[in-house]
């Protein structure tokens, strides 16, 4: 069992992270509503210079703490205010979050245990997704999992790899400082899940260091969050406890579902590795209450233990914790279970390895069969785009004004024909005891192959209809108003549009015009950028206005008519003029 990390291993998984998580960062336009509050709140910290408190259209934002910001606002100085520059830090953390789980992995069990996991760490829908976006959630889980594997090697490694103990509380500081309290709940609960399931509370008290522990953890995050009370006070306190408490008693923003609803996230989202996951948690924690009946785990509760638990089932109580947790919380998005993949990863690598050893491993074909299900069924899925575009149009086209003068094209066809011609393969290769290595080589190969083809050939006609239009739009506006003048968004909140306006803006959701007819009357130009259908809805005061510039479905219309283009790359297609105009 060799425990050196290769060379070729780790270059191998930084070429694929800089295929999946670099090409193409920032041709995409952000994304609303979180990307684009993300990147216009770092945007504000450079241009305001304050890099204490982050702001939000000029206005205090305390959803966040700042630490995700400072990464932002720094590659923002290097590299220049764009879409590049804001979502690079995913990038960054997704890259390293792969080599810290070769690295541990290798280490703890062998180096082939270890590109396996990394491989499906990098390698699956949810985690290529989030380590492309302007989010917090690619530098949380990095934290977290640096936090656990602290933990771990705290407890259970040799020599001097026990002086790890103390990444445990450094990485809960930082994740804290990511995004709050739930940086520092994730890893406890995962850890308190663990020792009381195994029974290894005294390995904790005897190796952990508790108390200087924490006192780090409190000298890291206490800073900045005192200094948040001191400058806004009972206003910040009411905020963070509504972003916290609130979040997990109450839905946010409409995002609720079932308590079933992380199962086909997880299903999907982890593909084409959760069928591999699902048998391995459920074979480990069966073993482990085999092991509890049977009073195999009584010594643990004499001392700390000399034995070593299985690496297994710490990952096993990490997965469960944390999806109750999530569960139990009123408001759900995919994401949040985000922290569970690296555990995910080691628990499908673990049976993955173990059914090249032994060709009748229990829960092997299991696996193999539902990854071909799960495999089939988003193909299909893929391959009906076209269909299923059709079929929920006129809810497209609430979001997308132009959606219904385009198609979804030829790219989610092609991914699902790639991905259909995979699982083939892979079952064939699945099938045979001395082809099923090459299993997990086909599935990566095809998965990849299927996220370039979405990235790089539906991505942009995305960008172009969907996504661009008002972007430019609000970029326009930005160039032509003075300090003095005034942009106007109507219509459903869009972040994203601040950002590219570079500017206060006046946010006029639908239904509260009468808000907006103040701000009719004062001296200056005012440009307002709305979906073109909602132009009826406006106040009698923007009769006289004047459309500048139609593009996607939105408008430009201001109370004077010239109007000054940015420059555009000659491939651009610029917004066209309305007849007249």
């Amino acid at each position: 069992m060799n425990r050196t990390p290769a060379l070729s291993h780790l270059l191998l998984l930084i070429a694929l992270a800089g295929l999946l998580y670099f090409a193409g960062l920032g041709t995409l336009g952000l994304t609303d509503r979180d990307e684009g509050s993300n990147a216009e709140a770092a945007r504000e910290m450079v241009e305001t210079g304050n890099w204490m408190s982050p702001t939000l259209n000029y206005e205090p934002r305390f959803a966040k703490p700042a630490f995700t910001y400072w990464l932002m606002s720094t590659a923002y100085l290097l590299f220049g205010v764009n879409e590049f520059s804001a979502r690079l830090h995913a990038a960054l953390f997704g890259l390293l979050l792969v080599l810290l789980q070769y690295l541990f992995v290798a280490r703890t069990q062998d180096r082939w245990n270890g590109l396996a996991a990394a491989l499906m760490l990098a390698l699956n829908l949810e985690m290529v997704a989030i380590n492309r976006m302007a989010l917090t959630d690619s530098v949380l889980i990095f934290f977290t999992t640096l936090s656990l594997y602290g933990f771990w090697w705290g407890l259970y490694g040799e020599g001097r790899t026990r002086r790890a103990i103390w990444l445990f509380y450094v990485g809960m500081a930082f994740a804290t400082l990511t995004k709050g309290p739930v940086g520092l709940l994730v890893p406890l609960v995962a850890a308190g899940a663990f020792l009381t399931a195994t029974k290894r509370w005294r390995d904790y008290r005897a190796h952990g260091r508790p108390f200087a522990g924490f006192i780090l953890t409190a000298m890291l995050t206490i800073p900045w969050y005192a200094g948040m009370l001191w400058l806004h006070g009972a206003n910040y306190s009411a905020s963070a406890q509504a972003d916290t408490v609130g979040r997990f008693l109450n839905p946010i923003g409409g995002h609720g579902g079932t308590i079933f609803f992380y199962l086909p996230v997880l299903l999907l989202g982890f593909f084409p590795w959760s069928g591999w996951f699902v048998l391995s948690f459920i074979q480990t924690l069966k073993h482990w209450w085999a092991e509890r009946r049977a009073g195999l785990d009584q010594t643990a509760d004499a001392g700390p233990s000399a034995s070593v638990p299985s690496l297994e089932a710490f990952a096993a109580w990490w997965c469960l914790s944390v999806v109750i947790f999530f569960s139990l919380s009123a408001t759900r998005l995919p994401h949040y279970i985000g922290p569970m993949f690296p555990a995910a990863a080691i628990l499908a690598a673990g049976l993955w390895r173990r059914s090249l050893d032994q060709a009748d491993s229990p829960g092997a074909k299991a696996a193999m069969h539902l990854t071909t299900i799960l495999g089939y069924l988003l193909a299909i899925g893929l391959a009906s785009a076209p269909y299923l575009y059709e079929t929920f149009l006129s809810q497209v086209e609430k979001e997308f004004p132009m959606a219904g003068t385009a198609t979804p094209g030829l790219g989610p066809v092609a991914a699902g024909g790639v991905l259909l011609i995979g699982t083939s393969l892979a079952g064939y290769f699945g099938r045979s005891e001395t082809r099923r290595a090459g299993m997990l080589w086909v599935m990566a190969c095809s998965l990849g192959a299927v996220i370039l083809i979405l990235l790089h050939v539906t991505g942009p006609r995305f960008q172009q209809l969907f996504i661009g239009p008002p972007q430019q739009l609000a970029a326009i506006a930005g160039l032509n108003l003075g300090p003095n003048d005034r942009f106007v968004t109507y219509g459903p909140h869009k972040p994203s549009w601040i950002f590219y306006a570079r500017r206060k803006t006046i946010v006029i959701r639908p239904g509260e015009e009468d808000k907006l007819t103040p701000y009719l009357s004062l001296p200056g130009r005012t440009i307002i950028l709305l979906p073109t259908r909602l132009k009826s809805k406006l106040p009698k005061e923007t009769e006289s206005y004047e459309v500048l510039l139609a593009h996607g479905g939105y408008s430009l219309l201001a109370n004077e008519a010239m109007v000054k283009l940015p420059a555009r790359s000659p491939e651009s297609e610029p917004p066209r003029m309305p007849p007249g105009h």
